[in-house]
């Protein structure tokens, strides 16, 4: 079986177990049952040789994703907006509500199945797959490699930060016009850079802002923490705002807007943009009518 993701251990704690630590560095392992599948099934590589759930992970390890020998996943219909393809790779607009990837049905990962061609290349993988994740609530660009080359080279270009993103998000509040956020997350060094687009007056929140987004750094939530702890959560985020300040009904307003990378095997540049999503155009749009009619007297009724 090809070898699809490959990773060097930089850091661990004594006494990590590579069933612990498997969590997160593989966008296809999304949960410790599946982590524990892949190592049983012999699809876990620890320094060329398999391994077993009790290994206890060290510094400089390499580690390897062999291809899945399970059945190809249920084909899921949801009709994708392909934004890119060839015979390597692909990139789809993500809607906002549906895992990457998980044990349930509804997932990007089974959708794909029907939406993208399978490559004729010798490598070709046995379905394609997600290069990394996007939150559940949050839509855009997703990254899918169709070989079993494309899916290492992408995947050493996420783990280089070769690869630049850049996010759209409404937030509670108004942002000074550009910045650095560089709070600590999980302990480790994160860097998120932002630019204001627009801000418009609300009732609710007294202003809502247009912010672009570009992480330096990837941690889990980054984008959605480091806004929190600036003291602008994203409106629609129920992780990381006050109860009183969610909009209800609407979801999370962030999306990956754009991508910016090295094609894994023909090495040439790729810019991918998608639209900015209706509902945010429609949210400004609408906090700036409500506050033009009803200032002074603030009307909470439809949050």
């Amino acid at each position: 079986m090809p070898v699809i993701n490959s990773h060097i251990v930089k850091r661990v704690e004594t006494g990590t177990r590579l069933s612990d630590y498997l969590m997160g560095v593989f966008p296809s392992l999304v949960s410790r049952k599946g982590i524990k599948k892949a190592i049983k099934r012999e699809e876990v590589i620890v320094n060329d040789k398999p391994s077993t759930t009790a290994y206890f992970v060290r510094p400089n390890d390499k580690i390897e994703l062999l291809e899945s020998a399970a059945n190809p996943p249920k084909s899921y219909d949801l009709d994708l907006e392909v934004v890119f393809e060839d015979d390597y790779m692909a990139v789809i607009n993500k809607p906002a509500g549906i895992s990457v990837s998980g044990n349930q049905y509804r997932t990007i990962q089974n959708a794909l199945v029907k939406n993208l061609k399978l490559s004729t290349q010798v490598d070709a993988l046995k379905w394609a797959k997600p290069v990394h994740r996007l939150d559940n609530p949050t839509s855009g660009l997703l990254i899918v490699a169709k070989t079993a080359k494309a899916l290492v080279k992408l995947g050493q270009q996420f783990e280089n930060k070769q690869i630049q993103k850049t996010y759209v998000a409404i937030v509670n509040g108004r942002l000074p016009q550009n910045g650095t956020i560089d709070f600590d997350i999980g302990g480790l060094s994160s860097q998120t850079d932002y630019e204001l687009v627009e801000t418009v007056p609300s009732l609710k929140n007294e202003f809502v802002s247009l912010v672009k987004l570009f992480p330096k750094t990837g941690r889990t939530h980054q984008i959605r923490k480091h806004l929190s702890q600036l003291g602008f959560p994203i409106v629609g985020d129920k992780l990381y705002s006050k109860e009183d300040k969610v909009l209800k009904g609407k979801g999370l307003f962030l999306c990956a807007l754009a991508l910016s990378l090295k094609h894994p095997i023909l090495e040439n540049g790729l810019n991918v943009k998608c639209s900015i999503p209706t509902k945010f155009k429609a949210l400004l749009e609408r906090e700036n009518r409500r506050w033009e009619k009803f200032r002074g007297n603030v009307r909470s009724s439809d949050f």
